[in-house]
Parts: C-alpha cells; sequence; structure tokens
C-alpha cells in the first residue's frame, strides 16, 4: 500500500507543478487554488507513504518521479524543450532513485 500512496502523491506534484506554471506568480485565482489543493493533497499522500518508507529515501522517490513527470508533461503539453543536457540530468536522476532501491533501503 506504500507504494500506492507514493504514486498518488507523485500524481499530486506533477498537478502542482502544472497548476504553478499557470498560477503566474499566485495571481490567478483558480491555479492558485489548484496548486495549494493539490500541494496538500499530495503532502498527505507522501506522509502516509513515508509511515513506511525511510523518509530520505521516500522524499527522494517522490521528488524525483514527480520531477521526471513534471519534465514529461512539460516536453508533451507546454511547448518545453528538453536538451540533452536536461536529459542528461533526468537519466541521473533516474540512476540515483535505481540505486536508493537497489540499497535496500525502502
Amino acid at each position: 500500500m506504500n507504494w500506492l500512496y507514493l504514486a498518488v502523491a507523485v500524481v499530486f506534484e506533477v498537478a502542482v507543478g502544472i497548476s504553478a506554471s499557470k498560477a503566474n506568480g499566485f495571481t490567478a485565482l483558480w491555479w492558485t487554488i489548484a496548486t495549494l489543493a493539490n500541494g496538500a493533497i499530495g503532502t498527505f499522500f507522501l506522509s502516509l507513504a513515508l509511515l513506511t518508507f525511510d523518509v530520505g529515501v521516500g522524499y527522494a522517490i517522490w521528488s524525483s518521479v514527480a520531477g521526471l513527470g513534471i519534465a514529461g508533461v512539460g516536453g508533451l503539453f507546454l511547448s518545453q524543450r528538453l536538451t540533452w543536457r536536461k536529459a542528461l540530468g533526468i537519466a541521473v536522476v533516474i540512476g540515483g532513485v535505481v540505486g536508493l532501491q537497489l540499497s535496500g533501503a525502502a
């Protein structure tokens, strides 16, 4: 169940990234509300996942997978370019998450 909680937290964190980009520095009311609501829900599910994950490992997985999701959404739907340097950074993040999982810490 902890992986499900973490997955839900990731989905809401991706939603935070999207809505925050549309909130225009918190000047667009409904996007601001969406950002705050998604953040609260995502944090709630992250806290449930952290009942069984080590905090450092769970948080690292959550933030990195959400970052990958936001980068993917940005490239696919928000007309943001994915350069080779960004792709390399994403690959390094994936390697780090895999390394954490292989360490047996979760």
